[in-house]
């Protein structure tokens, strides 16, 4: 019994640490998936506004840096490929 006790020691079901989420904030970004892929024309991402591209770019884990032109054509060249982006 004191083997199974100190081996839990710390843990929760399923052997996840119990550590709080609130103690990781000050850790570096991770990258999330989002549960859905962007499905915007090219045309969608020419008169997106700046700050929406951001939040695109940033949802994916991708750079937000640059002008607004360099961010569209970023956006266009990440998401839309073959027909969709116009070649």
């Amino acid at each position: 019994m004191e083997t199974v006790a100190a081996n839990g020691a710390g843990r929760s079901s399923y052997g996840k640490s119990s550590t709080s989420s609130r103690e990781h904030k000050g850790c570096a970004q991770h990258f999330q998936m989002p549960l859905h892929y962007p499905r915007y024309s090219k045309e969608d991402y020419e008169a997106m506004p700046e700050w929406q591209l951001d939040r695109l770019l940033s949802e994916y884990g991708l750079p937000v840096t640059g002008t607004l032109h360099h961010k569209r054509a970023y956006a266009i060249g990440a998401f839309l490929w073959g027909a969709g982006a116009g070649h």
